[in-house]
């Protein structure tokens, strides 16, 4: 599990994305592919933890988290659960606004 966090303020303090870089697995090809709105997000650290939520998720193939859209796009073997996806990403720390 990660560390919550608030929606109100980054990880990094709004800096912008000065603790990483870059989300976690890379998206594939097969299965569905669903994107996702999420709120919070400022930098690689956020980006990390929405993917470690998100892969946890029964049939998650792939994710793709990027802070600078507040996109993460997620490859599965059939559709998600949106009130899985809600549990995952308020998991992390932040607000699933919804797909994209």
């Amino acid at each position: 599990m990660t560390t919550e966090q608030t929606n109100s303020s980054s990880c990094c303090g709004g800096s912008g994305g000065s603790c990483g870089s870059g989300a976690a697995a890379e998206v594939r090809d097969s299965g569905v592919t669903t994107v996702y709105k999420v709120s919070g997000m400022t930098c690689g650290h956020c980006e990390g933890a929405v993917s470690e939520e998100m892969s946890a998720l029964d049939g998650v193939t792939a994710v793709k988290a990027v802070a600078a859209t507040g996109e993460v796009t997620v490859t599965s073997a059939a559709p998600l659960d949106e009130a899985a996806v809600r549990a995952a990403v308020d998991e992390a720390g932040y607000e699933l606004v919804g797909r994209v």
